[in-house]
Formats: structure tokens, sequence, C-alpha cells
């Protein structure tokens, strides 16, 4: 396959908000035996990716501070973000939420464990040997003057009931904002699995991909391990919103960048129109 140079979205002025998940494969050192996985390769292929496709918004996972630093450089010098390392100390790879400051003002943010205990940093529960975090970001579009929040996350590849309850918190917190709420995310699970039916349970969340008004590719697998796109395979990186966005369209972007694939997971891309607030639930 050829190195894509038409963007499958590009940049989207207001009211339209372009928004990005990606698990960028966090950098592995001695341990990247493949060359499709050294981070020497795949940082030129994700400043390539960013500047082309230049969401206003990027949703983040597996990202060392060092890779979320070429994330911000690639998307221009109004970025910022927010996030940090899953660890007690605040180390480590995390799930930062990369944003247009000329675009979105940030009005606040949060790190909350994916445990019972949310508020310990470095807490963990429910099977899951590791930390898990979400990063909430509630922010006001300057276009629109829209606000909505932010909720985003990567959830445990090993225990299926880790992946259950964090998906249930999640859906609960989502539920308690009073604005429009945008769920990103590396489920580490397939539509059909019950950690996506304990998202969507009550119908508060949809995903992105059911309710978009256009759809601008095939449903590729989202984990395609630096391999051209194929369907069929599992579609474990999402995009979930409150009944209150709209979804103009959405995509998984298979296309290389830079003679290559960024990471061994797909970006998930979406074209999102928000409203104001909502009523008390």
């Amino acid at each position: 396959m050829s190195s894509r140079v038409t963007p499958m979205i590009g940049h989207v002025a207001g009211p339209g908000l372009h928004i990005m998940s990606l698990n960028v494969r966090r950098r592995m050192g001695a341990l990247e035996w493949r060359p499709a996985d050294r981070w020497t390769r795949r940082a030129p292929r994700l400043r390539a990716l960013l500047a082309s496709e230049r969401p206003s918004l990027l949703a983040a996972q597996e990202a060392l501070p060092s890779q979320v630093e070429v994330a911000r450089d690639a998307l221009g010098p109004s970025y910022r973000y927010v996030g940090h390392g899953r660890g007690a100390d605040g180390a480590g790879e995390g799930g930062p939420i990369v944003y247009d400051a000329e675009r979105l003002r940030l009005l606040e943010w949060t790190q909350l464990a994916l445990s019972d205990k949310p508020h310990v940093a470095g807490s963990s529960s429910w099977g899951n040997w590791l930390p898990r975090v979400v990063v909430r970001a509630v922010f006001r579009d300057a276009t629109t003057g829209a606000e909505f929040v932010v909720l985003n996350t990567h959830l445990d590849p090993f225990s299926s009931r880790s992946r259950v309850r964090s998906a249930e918190q999640i859906r609960r917190w989502a539920m308690r904002e009073r604005v429009p709420a945008i769920v990103s995310a590396d489920l580490n699970s397939d539509p059909e699995s019950a950690t996506v039916a304990a998202m969507l349970e009550t119908g508060a969340l949809r995903d992105a991909w059911n309710a978009a008004s256009s759809r601008l590719t095939p449903e590729w697998g989202t984990y395609a391990r630096y391999r051209a796109p194929r369907r069929g395979g599992r579609r474990i990186d999402a995009i979930m919103v409150s009944e209150d966005v709209q979804v103009d369209a959405v995509g998984i972007n298979g296309g290389p960048y830079g003679g290559g694939w960024a990471s061994d997971h797909l970006p998930v891309q979406a074209v999102l129109r928000l409203s104001g607030e909502r009523g008390s639930r």
C-alpha cells in the first residue's frame, strides 16, 4: 500500500469537532525487536499522521511523556495536553488528552483510577495487576460556546472482570456529567463483548461507529499490528458519545504515513457536533 497523502478527515472548522482516539504503542526500548515496532521508525510516522489529520483533540493511550511531546509538536504550537502516567507517582505510560488551545478552552481536568478508590493514584481493583486510569477534561469550544467532557481510557487486556467493572464505572461517570460526554478508549474488547454491553447498557452512551451519519471507511479491525487493515479484525478501539452528541462522520484510519504505521493500533476518528448543557439525570 502506498503512503497516504490525502487525510481521511483533516482540519475541521467549527461547529464540527474532529476527535482522534489512538493507542500510540509505548516505546519499548530493547524489546522493540521487530523493525516496525521501533520508535525511531514510528515517531516520524506519528508526526506525519498528526500533521496530515490535524484533529482538534487527540485522545491517546499507552503514551510515555516523550511520545506525548512528539504528538504535541507534530500538531503545532497551539496544542497543550493534560494527563500523566498511571503510577502512584504519576510516572509511566498514560492516557493524555492533547488539544488545540486556540479552539478549545480547558475548564477543568482530573485523572482518576479505575478502582474502588478512584482518587488514590496508582490504585487497582477488579483483577487488573497494573493500574488503569481515566483522564477527564472539560472544554468550552471557542467557535460555538458549547461545553463538553472527554473521558479517555485504556482498559486492561488480561482481566475481563476488570474491563466490565471499568466500563460500568465510566458509564456512571459519563451519566453524571451536566454537559455532552465523549468517551475515547482502547477497550481491549470487541463490539459484541460484555465490556461494550456494560458501557452502553442504559443507552446513555452510543458507539459512534453505529451512530454516525456517514462511515468513511470499512469496519477495519483496529488492532492491525503494523499491517494493512482488513475486515473481520478486532475493532477494540472506539469513540462513545452521549445522546446529545451528533456524529457526522466516523472512520478507522488504515492508511500508512511516512511509509508505514505509527502504531500497532489504527486511529479511530470522528467529526462531532455538540449541543448545550443537558438536563439533570
